[in-house]
């Protein structure tokens, strides 16, 4: 019968009549075998403080005292109500914190691309300032060719026109100087003539 209610019941120590029957067995075998002797005698008497730190001891202390347990001070937690300036300031620091989070986010997609996209830009800049730097050059040097040759040329003008009034200024002095001598010849040929007249 007891076997029936066993299988139909809840199985193992939890089913019907298990547990009382094991305790009446274990309450007979401990009244048949009585210890004779102290089979803990060998062992040293426990140090139950040797483990105890100063909180554990503070609060076996309480216990005893039956003191009432210390209630934990939330004030750190405590969010206290900003002013307005402050709500304002936290309003825009969160705005400020979104758009820096939108463009982390934007530069995550896209910031690669746009850094190839500068690079191809800056390089074709360059190529292209090179260039114009290199027809600059050209032309700085052309035109200090040019100025050469004209200061060239005119400096041989200049010489040739030098040696031109130098030989036009010697030719009319000299000129000058026999119109002066024939001058003073004729001059001279009068007074002679003038005094012969008066004598």
């Amino acid at each position: 019968m007891a076997h029936s209610k066993v299988s139909h019941g809840v199985g193992g120590y939890e089913a019907f009549g298990v547990q009382e029957a094991a305790a009446v067995l274990v309450e007979k075998e401990t009244h048949r075998y009585q210890p004779t002797m102290n089979y803990l005698r060998y062992l040293t008497v426990p140090d139950y403080s040797a483990f105890e730190t100063d909180m554990m001891r503070n609060e076996f202390e309480r216990l005893a005292a039956r003191q009432p347990t210390e209630l934990l001070s939330m004030k750190r937690y405590e969010l206290p109500a900003p002013s307005s300036g402050q709500k304002n300031e936290c309003v825009n620091n969160s705005v400020h914190q979104a758009v820096t989070t939108e463009n982390l986010k934007l530069m995550s997609q896209h910031g690669c691309n746009a850094w190839k996209v500068y690079n191809a830009n800056l390089v074709h800049m360059i190529e292209h300032a090179q260039k114009e730097l290199q027809k600059l050059r050209k032309h700085i040097q052309d035109l200090n060719w040019q100025r050469k040759n004209m200061q060239l040329t005119a400096g041989s003008k200049l010489r040739e026109m030098e040696s031109n009034w130098i030989s036009v200024t010697e030719r009319t002095i000299f000129q000058l100087e026999n119109e002066i001598y024939q001058i003073k010849q004729q001059h001279g040929e009068a007074n002679k003539e003038n005094i012969r007249q008066d004598f």
